[in-house]
């Protein structure tokens, strides 16, 4: 029988018409995921003849039945395939999702884009062709990008929306044979909360569980390389006279993300933390100031001077930091700019500089200063380590 799946993506509806399910089985190499299982839900009628991509609803033990054989897909307009609503993990009984978008000329690397702002994600930040066209530099370059939606403000904290970017990571790296990249060249973008996301992989990204029942728990959630437009770095220090971050949270919307509520076992019930101190230690937990190492992976930050909701100096602080640890790091400042600029989507290619450069070992011109022409790795990159 042929497996039809129909998928609603960025530039239109498609239909994917599949092989039967045995010679799509026969198709996957047999190193890529186990434990497979089939696809769920009934086939639909084939409405036309033409074959496209999958899919909605990729569940990580799918992929070995779906192959994502993507040079039998077709592409839209600009070369791009976009993979949409590909599950990562579950919570709370919900699915976990990223879309996937791999460009014509795919170089191996793989961008991870925390789709946050205020740490709120929402599909809608990122459906259409609006953001295709948002990281096309990153795109013409070849790298795959990984819109990643996480669970959202408000009804999860910045503990549970860290707890999903580091599993999305993992999830990327487990199935890289499928998705068709490079595990140990995976960068991180994003902006505002998405670039503290970027961060906090950047300088907290680590081993899995080796215990691990579910193998995607076992991969690391390292990456190699951030990039990212004006992230909080420091929430307890956020306001410079100190005043309280709570109080700062709710004038910006951001409050739940910052209203930490843990499970009582015995009230059975969540119970929201109070106490100043120990918010302040949570706080401190995830600000990514705080975690520097010589482990942290090549940073670049691009921030507005006149920014009136992220400091330019703590910016600036954390960058200072990168660098005193032995970490390739650089800061960009836009003149006159603020929190969100127009033409933001130019200033991208820097980024696919600085990944050209980390995760591909290849010189870059411009803003970003030249790679060693020596022919060896530079440091930091998965190359050199």
């Amino acid at each position: 029988m042929s497996l039809h799946l129909r998928t609603a993506v960025g530039f239109g509806t498609a239909i994917c018409v599949l092989a039967t399910a045995a010679a799509i089985c026969q198709a996957q190499p047999a190193a890529s995921l186990a434990n497979s299982a089939p696809a769920a839900g009934p086939a639909s009628p084939a409405a036309s003849k033409t074959p496209t991509r999958p899919t909605r609803g990729i569940q990580p033990k799918q992929l070995a039945k779906l192959s994502l054989d993507v040079d039998q897909l077709a592409e839209s307009n600009d070369g791009v395939i976009r993979l949409s609503d590909v599950i990562y993990g579950r919570k709370f009984g919900m699915a976990l999702t990223m879309d996937v978008l791999r460009p014509s000329q795919p170089n191996g690397a793989a961008v991870v884009w925390a789709v946050s702002g205020g740490f709120y994600s929402s599909h809608d930040q990122m459906s259409g062709p609006g953001f295709v066209k948002y990281v096309g530099a990153l795109l013409e370059r070849g790298y795959t990008v990984f819109a990643v939606v996480h669970g959202s403000n408000p009804k999860f904290d910045m503990r549970e929306v860290s707890a999903d970017m580091h599993r999305a990571v993992r999830f990327i790296r487990h199935s890289a044979q499928a998705l068709r990249i490079d595990p140990n060249r995976i960068g991180i973008s994003g902006a505002s909360a998405g670039g503290s996301i970027a961060l906090w992989l950047g300088t907290q990204g680590g081993p899995g569980d080796a215990n691990a029942e579910d193998p995607v728990d076992r991969a690391s959630s390292q990456v190699q390389a951030v990039a990212c437009f004006y992230p909080g770095v420091d929430w307890v220090h956020w306001e410079k006279d100190g005043s309280n971050n709570l109080a700062t949270s709710r004038r910006l919307g951001l409050i739940d993300a910052f209203r930490f509520r843990d499970f009582d076992p015995v009230k059975k019930e969540y119970v929201e933390e109070t106490d100043p101190n120990k918010i302040n230690v949570i706080l401190a937990q995830y600000s990514p100031i705080n975690h520097v190492s010589a482990q942290s992976a090549p940073t670049l930050i691009l921030q507005g001077d006149k920014d009136a909701i992220v400091r330019l100096e703590v910016v600036t602080a954390m960058i200072d930091k990168l660098k005193q640890a032995g970490v390739p790091a650089q800061l960009v400042v836009k003149e006159g700019k603020g929190h969100s600029w127009p033409g933001q989507d130019q200033d991208i290619k820097l980024f696919a500089d600085w990944y050209d450069k980390y995760l591909l070992g290849v010189a870059a011109a411009g803003a970003i200063y030249s790679a060693p022409t020596t022919g060896q790795a530079p440091a930091n990159t998965p190359a050199a380590r």
